[in-house]
Order: structure tokens, then sequence, then C-alpha cells
């Protein structure tokens, strides 16, 4: 298993991890296979959407803080309840296919982590599996 830190800036945050990601498949060098992206924390998560555009992960934070404002009349008496609704609508993981040592993705797709509690140091944990 492979790890990566990042801190995030932000409260809520979308990082773009993809050329990371990419890094550990050439560095590990599978032919073709598979890796899973797993997020260990309740308040951050993982997505895939594109990337090409700024303005669309902007359209994301900022339509989820609409939705799930930070102030609320949640019951959690830490003050992040937003985080934790905004981050299990993404997910805590991804599989990502591999075919000649590179990832399978759209046109425009591009891995993103998400925040939703930061700023923060977080971890990101890739395994990679590969089919002889």
């Amino acid at each position: 298993m492979i790890e990566l830190k990042l801190s995030s800036k932000k409260r809520n945050e979308m990082i773009d991890i993809t050329s990371d990601i990419v890094k550990i498949v050439k560095k590990e060098k599978i032919e073709n296979g598979f890796l899973i992206i797993f997020i260990p924390h309740t308040t951050a998560g993982i997505i895939i959407n594109e990337g090409a555009d700024k303005n669309v992960k902007h359209d994301i934070i900022e339509k989820l803080k609409e939705i799930f404002p930070m102030n609320n009349d949640y019951l959690h008496l830490e003050g992040n309840s937003d985080a934790h609704i905004k981050t299990s609508l993404f997910g805590s993981s991804e599989i990502i296919l591999i075919e000649k040592n590179n990832l399978i993705l759209g046109t425009w797709q591009h891995i993103f982590f998400y925040e939703g509690d930061g700023p923060r140091n977080r971890r990101i944990l890739v395994k990679v599996i590969s089919n002889l």
C-alpha cells in the first residue's frame, strides 16, 4: 500500500490528485490491473469529475455549501456535521482501471480529494493490483 499525504488549505476544497496517482502507476510499472484509492477520514472523500474547467469544482463546492450550510440545526457537537454529510455523498474510495501502464479515465475526468473540514493534514491510501 502506498500512502500520500496532503495538507488542505480551506474548509471546503477539491484538490486534484490525478498527477500523483499517475506517478504511482508509472513507478509501479503496472501493465494491466486496477487501483483502489481510499480516504481514511470521515470529513474528506474522493471524487472523479471534470478537471479541465476549474469552475466545475467551484460550482460543486458552492452548491454543497448552499445545500448543507456549516451552521444549521445539527445535533453533532463538533460543528462539522456539514462535512460528514457532504463527504458521505462522495464516498471514501474509488476503483480505477489500469491498461498499458495508464489510468483509464474519460477525456475530462480527473481525480479529486474532497476536503470538507479543513484546513487539515490528510492521508490518501492507494493499493495497486496487477493482472499478470
